[in-house]
């Protein structure tokens, strides 16, 4: 073989990975920088709706918010708990688009894991949570009424000073790729 055939060898078996790996996120990758901006734009194209909605809007309304990753398995799970009203949660995409390291405003927040729910008051809770813990939480109660099929989940109480309590498998900040800090 000559180099010119390794080369293109290995650069379709790299455009093969990179495809692979596409279909199975399941996720459209945003330019560097704006995967944050992405993700409030599709929330504003698509409607809100649902149960959820009046819960994702008080939760919003109150300066709760919401960081996670695209390729965080219990962010997806969190999320589907708000199923439609999902565009009307506050949240912030921590990942940066090819999922290695964190974005500048989450490592700003001191995010170390996620899902992470921030409040006003600086309480903070990780994990995925249940509704009724995050209207509770938020004083969003009222947001609730009416709600009788909600899923148990995890519970973690953290404060601000606390170290982040389980890492889900992605090391002590929770980001894949990333060091401890």
């Amino acid at each position: 073989m000559n180099d010119k055939n390794i080369i293109a060898g290995v650069l379709v078996l790299m455009v093969a990975v990179g495809a692979i790996l596409y279909a199975i996120s399941g996720n459209t990758v945003a330019p560097t920088g704006a995967s944050s901006k992405l993700s409030q734009e599709a929330s504003s194209t698509v409607p809100a709706s649902g149960p959820n909605l009046a819960l994702a809007q008080c939760l919003k309304d109150k300066g709760v918010v919401f960081y996670g990753a695209f390729w965080c398995p219990h962010c997806k799970k969190q999320k589907e708990l708000f199923a439609d009203a999902v565009p009307a949660l506050p949240y912030v995409e921590c990942s940066t688009p090819d999922g290695n390291d964190q974005t500048q405003i989450c490592k700003d927040k001191g995010i170390h894991s996620y899902p992470t729910w921030k409040f006003p008051d600086g309480g903070e809770l990780t994990g995925e949570q249940q509704l009724t813990t995050l209207a509770a939480s938020s004083s969003c109660t009222q947001a609730l009424s009416g709600h009788t099929n909600i899923p148990p989940a995890q519970t973690i109480k953290v404060s601000a000073s606390s170290s982040v309590v389980g890492d889900g498998g992605f090391g002590a900040t929770g980001v894949p790729g990333a060091g401890a800090r």
